[in-house]
């Protein structure tokens, strides 16, 4: 990886500017008063929000967005060499970095706090840089969600601390260089790159090497997925489970949201902040974008939520979490699997956490940067649901979802708008006057599954 001065920089240009993190970096760099560009395939509301703030964004990918006189191209990991853009930047020999080399360039002479986890690290992230920003500590925070107290993923410090959400797709996290490392947890995820869960905690535990001796690794060490990641490392593990928690009432239910809560209290711990100043800016922490999402009622009175959730356990989490703050209402789910790797690799998994449910409307699955080759659908997760009790069927689209959600739902009931897709303009449909009409969108049958570069 080349060692690029950001300061001499003045014009940049990414690739898959759409991608919540790869935007954050954008943000940063309009901020810093660079001249921006960007493309994806097609417009979404972090593109509309990047060019309010001045970026020039491209919603197709051609050869012809790539000028001589660009900086810098920074591009998603998803982008392939064969992309017209990269070809061009590599024709003009301009220096390119991935989104996690770029945020690896600023870990670099920061006090940096890493945030991984399989599950849970966008809310935890957020939630440590609440707490360090209502303590005074003016943090550079980056975050694979809007923060809603902030309406961005990007926040610039003056101070020497940087919160980032490290991810571990790709090992990406290894660019980074943490002083504190909060680890969630580790389930088997993104098996269509890593052979096995071993293989995820060998990334893991790379990770954890990199925490220098006078550093902290924040966890459960109790976790069974933990003790080979942990063994010998020389930074200080502190166990965010034994956190005095007492006082602590999150505006949001859940086992899960104590358990992100904690590692931030345990964070802000290591770094002296005071406890009572943790615990209010916890109690008062509104939450990201599409993480237990409140969006509001449909036309029956039905209470609608539009959550991220695309891997079993935080299925199970977000459904547990719904019964627990509305104890005895139908819980209905439209949920829209993302990956055919993934659906495949955690099928009876899905059946279980989507069983827990009273009734799920499934779309189908979103391709992401997957071909389908034809050997799963979204009919197998019914078929998963319903051999564990559940009930489930599989709507064409996402305006026949829409359709049926409304149906179904009344003022006795929850729906859980969930997935990592495009099934996020559901949450926000439903709540809309009229509901859209299903016939109003279709599908072109040779485009079943959205391209679109989210993870």
């Amino acid at each position: 990886m080349r060692d690029i001065k950001f300061k001499n920089i003045n014009k940049v240009h990414f690739i898959g500017i759409g991608g919540i993190g790869v935007s954050a970096i954008a943000r940063m760099m309009i901020l810093e008063g660079k001249i921006v560009s960007g493309s994806d395939q097609g417009s979404t509301i972090v593109t509309e929000e990047l060019a309010k703030l001045g970026a020039t964004i491209y919603t197709s990918q051609k050869a012809e967005h790539i000028s001589v006189d660009i900086d810098l191209v920074i591009y998603s990991i998803a982008v392939p060499p064969s992309n017209p853009e990269f070809a061009k930047a590599q024709e003009f020999h301009i220096p390119m970095l991935t989104y996690p080399e770029a945020l690896g360039q600023i870990s670099r002479d920061k006090y940096t706090i890493a945030v991984a986890g399989t599950h849970g690290k966008t809310t935890t992230t957020a939630m440590i840089a609440k707490v360090f920003l209502d303590g005074g500590l003016n943090p550079t925070v980056v975050v694979g969600s809007f923060l809603k107290d902030y309406k961005s993923n990007f926040i610039a410090g003056a101070s020497q601390y940087f919160i980032a959400e490290a991810c571990e797709y790709r090992r990406s996290f290894l660019n980074l260089h943490p002083k504190i490392l909060v680890i969630t947890n580790i389930e088997a995820d993104h098996l269509d790159y890593y052979k096995d869960l071993a293989d995820i905690q060998s990334a893991f535990r790379e990770l954890a090497e990199r925490v220098p001796i006078d550093g902290f690794i924040v966890c459960n060490p109790s976790d069974s997925h933990l003790v080979s990641v942990l063994a010998g490392v020389k930074a200080k593990i502190i166990d965010y489970t034994k956190i005095n928690a007492e006082g602590l009432a999150l505006k949001f239910p859940g086992a899960h949201m104590v358990a992100d809560a904690k590692a931030a209290l345990a964070v802000a711990e290591v770094i002296g902040l005071s406890p009572s100043t943790a615990l209010r800016a916890l109690n008062e922490f509104r939450g990201t974008w599409r993480r237990f999402d409140y969006k509001g009622q449909t036309d029956k009175g039905a209470e609608v939520y539009d959550d991220y959730a695309h891997h079993p356990q935080e299925i199970e989490a977000t459904i547990s979490g719904a019964q627990e703050k509305y104890p005895g209402r139908k819980i209905i789910v439209v949920f829209q699997p993302h990956l055919y790797s993934r659906t495949k690799e955690h099928l009876a998994e899905f059946g279980r956490a989507l069983a827990l449910a009273d009734q799920v409307i499934l779309v189908p699955i979103y391709a992401a940067r997957e071909a389908d080759d034809g050997t799963i659908r979204s009919e197998d997760v019914v078929a998963a649901i319903t051999k564990n009790g559940g009930t489930a069927v599989v709507a064409d689209n996402l305006a026949t979802a829409t359709a049926q959600a409304a149906a179904v739902g009344d003022s006795g009931s929850v729906i859980l708008v969930m997935g990592a897709g495009d099934v996020t303009t559901v949450a926000t449909a439903l709540v809309e006057k009229p509901i859209i009409n299903p016939k109003s969108e279709a599908r072109n049958p040779k485009q079943k599954d959205s391209k679109a570069q989210i993870y």
